[in-house]
């Protein structure tokens, strides 16, 4: 898996058949590398994601012939509050 944060919606008007309903998407990889992601939750542009690839990627897909797709939005991470935001968190 990969940490990934999205920078950017990929349109691809006309694709294959047996890419489901979903959403292409760049991504940026932790240490600067961009690939371009499928997602099917949803994700939108500034959220950190986890990204799975590869074959693993394509076999989450259900039917007889996996699609082609090697990397798979899976996942979203959510931020996690600073020391400054729990103490105001407890003020309240």
């Amino acid at each position: 898996m990969l940490r990934a944060k999205v920078i950017g919606n990929v349109w691809a008007s006309r694709r294959l058949e047996q890419i489901p309903a979903g959403a292409f998407l760049e991504v940026e990889i932790d240490g600067g590398a961009k690939l371009i992601a499928f997602d099917v939750l949803g994700s939108g542009v500034g959220e950190t994601v986890l990204v799975a690839t590869g074959s693993v990627a394509a076999s989450w897909f259900p039917g007889p012939v996996a699609p082609p797709i090697d990397a798979l939005i899976i996942g979203s991470i959510d931020p996690v509050p600073s020391a400054t935001d729990t103490v105001k968190t407890r003020k309240k």
